[in-house]
């Protein structure tokens, strides 16, 4: 097994290689504006590091959000291009799952990342690996109260959140975790039926979690000039 795995769902552009035992390269730029022209060289870099060549991939693996729409997007077409290029299994990895595990918590937490709109994505863990609730989108002072938080989107808003219950932990996605993540799943036996049938608890087909519309908007057309 070779898990390649990326996330470009937030600011952090992260890719790494995992062979189903360890991490053998892993790398993170945190560039809000530049997922597109980062993460193919990110690729390369992990690659070129563990000493692997693309060919030899046996899964793909793509953080699928939610997360601002060019962002994502990004991400996940790579991923669907790669696998079919590749003739291999892709997936997606619910991008809050994937901090949620980086944060090695085994007690019940919050993951937010930011949203815009003043607004953050966010999920209830009861741990680690186990989302209670969401992912959803809302303002901060929604949150629920008195439950510690992890996440970009819980420090950018600490006044509001209070900032005695953020952890330290892992504010982004980083591509190990979500490789590792991952590689616990991908050993169950019918795994890809699981995931078709949109039951697994953790992978997906790679697809994106929208939980609102675009900013673009398709113009309206012009109104009639009346003689």
């Amino acid at each position: 097994m070779l898990v390649l795995a990326f996330d470009t769902a937030t600011p952090a552009v992260t890719a790494a290689l995992h062979d189903g035992e360890r991490v053998l390269a892993e790398s993170t730029t945190v560039d809000a504006r530049r997922h597109g022209e980062l993460l193919v060289p990110t690729i390369e870099t992990v690659l070129r590091e563990s000493g692997a060549s693309l060919r030899d991939v046996t899964v793909v693996v793509a953080g699928s959000g939610p997360g601002p729409y060019t962002g994502l997007r990004v991400g996940l077409m790579t991923a669907q291009a790669l696998a079919t290029s590749l003739g291999v299994p892709a997936y997606g990895v619910c991008t809050l799952d994937a901090i949620a595990y980086g944060s090695g918590l085994t007690e019940p937490f919050l993951v937010a990342t930011d949203a815009r709109r003043k607004e953050v994505f966010w999920g209830h863990y009861q741990d680690l690996r186990t989302r209670l609730s969401g992912p959803a989108v809302d303002a901060p002072r929604e949150l629920p109260g008195e439950i510690p938080l992890v996440g970009a989107g819980a420090r950018l808003y600490a006044e509001i959140v209070g900032a005695a219950r953020l952890l330290d932990a892992p504010e982004y996605p980083f591509a190990g975790a979500l490789a590792a993540l991952a590689v616990e799943q991908l050993g169950e036996r019918g795994v890809r039926e699981v995931v078709e049938s949109g039951t697994h608890p953790v992978l997906s087909l790679p697809l994106p979690i929208y939980l609102r519309r675009p900013d673009a908007k398709v113009p309206s057309p012009p109104k009639k000039v009346s003689s």
